[in-house]
This record gives structure tokens, sequence and C-alpha cells, in this order.
């Protein structure tokens, strides 16, 4: 589905979740309800159906699943309310609601292992300890009042399930949220999705210490918006990038560091909270986020440190020192890009001329020189190589053969500029082979024997491979 498309439906649901809000309560709007909520999950069925099959299928299947058990819970409820004329407040329902939940975190799980094969060790520590403070604080807040209403034993313990599963697919979300890999409209959807399922659970929770229940009761079709989201995102083109092995992430996000300050704060301002504030338990609360800020600071300073050094050896592992140009680990990895691509082949005329008679300073300053020119006479997109020695490739994608002609014609007069080494004019300038995608996508192998057909035919010129 095209993106244009998915907005489109995003914002027939926004229209639908509005109705169902106002009509909320009445049996017309449990009609429109059910209506929808079949029509949800036969779309999202629908969009797993065109994933092919496989692993990257399975997780959107387990979507699709929990989904469906929501929808069997509701339908149950509906079906007490109007064939009983009363809704147990513990029942049927409950197991079909709850069992959606640990669905829907394995699912954000495989996705997240997927995004980042043997990388999902620091997201998964992060992530855990994010999520062992929200079940702290849903253990207190959420769980223990239920637990001390002296109802019978399925109405204690079948509540506090709910934030549990509400702990567990947090877990789920932080991992896919501090994982590797893409951040854009799929992933956005994904999180946006159970971002609002977490939302909607809490606020069944807390709403009611303020407002009628009459009120609250009005966000349970926001569930729909959820699923609308969810259904997005496996419908997006992008879809994949939940699920394709993203590149390593070396940089430490300023939020990280908030998100589990405020974590390793949580059990010490849950237990200020429980035993009473007084003076010296604020001055220990304050003692020990002061600590923890410390702590943090110099952890961070050092994550730094080595995100420097990292990305300092990852640069000269992929870059010419001399010149600063990409490196051939660089082109190798550019070439196994689908898409057309053109390929321009130089090798310096002159050059070693140059390097005998005025040494290596000389030849080093041609090659910083020429490596300037080539940058400036590509486009931003196109790639600038030094293989070695005096060669050097551009690799330019999507670039016509009659455009990459008119480069390397560019290219030829700008290398033939005079360059001045201590008042002497180094004569300079290159051969060039071109390739245009061959069949066979060996363009760089191709470009390099039309290169080799430029010098034998003199200086200064460019030829076509056949």
């Amino acid at each position: 589905m095209t993106t244009g498309r998915i907005w489109v439906f995003l914002g027939g649901a926004t229209s639908a979740v509005t109705g169902l809000v106002m009509t909320y309560g009445t049996t017309v709007g449990d009609v429109l309800y059910m209506i929808t909520y079949v029509t949800m999950c036969v779309m999202a069925w629908m969009a797993v159906a065109r994933i092919g099959a496989g692993p990257d299928r399975r997780p959107w299947a387990l979507v699709a699943t929990a989904q469906v058990l929501w929808l069997t819970g509701d339908a149950i409820e509906l079906a007490y309310f109007y064939l009983a004329a009363a809704v147990p407040p513990v029942g049927l329902a409950d197991a079909f609601w709850l069992a959606g939940y640990p669905l829907l975190a394995v699912a954000l799980t495989m996705m997240a292992r997927r995004r980042a094969p043997r990388q999902l060790r620091s997201a998964v520590l992060d992530g855990l300890t994010l999520t062992v403070a929200a079940g702290l604080a849903s253990w207190q807040f959420l769980i223990l009042p239920v637990l001390g209403t002296g109802f019978s034993l399925a109405e204690s313990i079948v509540p506090p399930l709910y934030p549990i599963a509400d702990v567990a697919l947090l877990a789920g979300v932080l991992f896919i949220a501090l994982s590797p890999g893409g951040r854009g409209t799929p992933t956005r959807l994904l999180l946006g999705a159970v971002g609002l399922y977490l939302t909607i659970d809490i606020s069944y929770n807390v709403l009611p210490l303020f407002l009628e229940y009459d009120v609250v009761a009005r966000i349970g079709p926001l569930i729909m918006l959820g699923n609308a989201l969810l259904i997005a995102a496996c419908l997006h083109p992008d879809r994949a990038e939940l699920t394709r092995p993203g590149q390593r992430v070396n940089v430490l996000h300023p939020s990280r560091v908030l998100f589990l300050g405020l974590a390793f704060l949580t059990a010490p301002t849950l237990s200020l909270l429980q035993s009473g504030v007084d003076r010296n338990s604020v001055i220990a609360l304050a003692a020990t986020a002061l600590s923890t800020a410390f702590v943090l600071t110099r952890f961070t300073i050092a994550v730094r440190e080595q995100e420097r050094a990292q990305a300092q050896l990852a640069h000269q592992a992929r870059h010419d020192p001399l010149t600063g140009l990409a490196n051939r680990s660089v082109l190798s990895d550019e070439l196994e890009r689908p898409g057309p691509v053109a390929v321009l082949y130089l090798d310096l005329d002159g050059f070693k001329e140059v390097n005998d008679t005025h040494g290596h300073e000389a030849g080093d300053l041609v090659l910083s020189t020429v490596a300037g020119r080539l940058s400036a006479a590509v486009r931003a997109t196109d790639l600038v190589v030094r293989l070695g020695g005096d060669e050097f490739v551009l690799l330019c994608p999507g670039l016509p053969q009659a455009e990459a002609i008119g480069l390397a014609e560019r290219v030829l007069a700008d290398v033939a500029q005079p360059i001045t080494f201590r008042g002497t004019v180094l004569d300079i300038g290159a051969s060039i082979g071109i390739a245009a995608d061959a069949p066979d996508r060996d363009v760089l192998r191709s470009a390099d024997m039309a290169m080799y057909e430029a010098k034998k035919q003199g200086r200064g010129r460019w030829v076509l491979a056949a």
C-alpha cells in the first residue's frame, strides 16, 4: 500500500474512533464498535497475508492474533450484557484479553532480535532496567491496593494480571525502541500503537480516582486507533525496517541516560512515599539523586570517549588516510546495493614521473588535489573512492550513460588543471573507463578494462565499456 493510502486509512480510522467515542454506551455504538473491530481484524490478517511466508511474517501474525483475542473478549462481554443482562466482574472475557498481551510482547521481541542480531544486549539491559522500575511502581500503586480489597480469589488475582501484562508489553516495546535499526514511519507507528495501548490501560486504573467511570469508559474505543496504527505499520512499504538487521548504533542518546537515572531513583522514591515524607528522608533521597547524577555523568563521559575512539577506528578502516576518500571496502558495500549505477574508473597520467622527479611529497600533493577536484565534480549522492596508488573510482547511482560521459569530460578537464609544487607546475592528466550497470553487475571490472583501453589510446581520454 502506498504511503498516501496509509494516511487516508489512518484518517478514516480516526474519524471512526471519534464516532465510537460519541456513541459509546448505546446499542448503536456497540454494534458499530463490533463492526469496526471485526473490520480491523480482517484488515490485520489481510496485511499479514501480503507478507511472504517466512520469519518476517511471524511477528505480524502474532500481532493479528492478539487483536483477534481482544475482539473475542469484547464479544463475550457484550454477549453477557445483552443476553444475561449482567457482566461478571471477572470472567471468560478476561482470559482472552490477557492472552493477547504476551503474544504482542513476543512479537515485539522477535522484531527486536531480527533488527539487532547479536547486538541486543545493551537494549535488553536498559529495557529491563526501566521495566523493573515500572514493575515496582505498578506493584505499589496498582497491584497491592487490589490485593488488599478483600474480594473473592478470582477478583483479587485477575485485575493485577493486567498491570503485569502491561509491564511485559513495556519490555517488548523498549527492546524495539532501544535496539539498532531504522527509525522511519513504520517504527514510529508501531511504537505509537503500543504506547497508546499502555496509556489506555493506565488510564483505566488511574482516571477513576478523579473522574466518573462513565466518562473513563469512553476511552475504550481508542483501542481501535492503536489497532489501526499497527495495521498501517504492517502495510507500510518500508515495513521491513522492523524485521531487517539494522546498523550498529554506537551513540549514547542523552534521553537514555535520563531514563536510566529515573529508573535508579524509582525504588528510593517509592520507599519515601510509603514510609512518609520527613526531612531526613528528603535529604537521603536528594543525596541519592546527586550520587546517581555523578555516577551517570562519569558513565556518560567514559562512553563518549569510547564512542569517539570507535568512530575514529571505523573511519580509518573505511577511508584513505591521505585523501580522506572512501576506500575499497566502502565501494564493495555500495556496489551491492540494488539499482542502476554508473562507474568511472580513473588512473592518473604522469603521476609516476612526478613521484620520481619531485618525490613523494609532490605525489601526495597531487593525490590530495585530485581528490578534492573529483569530490567537487560529482553530485552529493555520488561516491568518490581511492583504490590505492593513483587509481580512483566515481560511483554514481542512477546516472544515465550520456551524463556519465559528460562527467568524464569535466573530470578530465578538472584533473588537467595546473598543480604547483615549490614553484614548479606538475603535468598531470587522467585516463577514464566508463561502465554503466553491466548485466553481470561487475561494473567495476568493466570500467577497469575500459580504463586500460583509454591508456592505450593516449593520455587524457575516456573509453566506454562495451
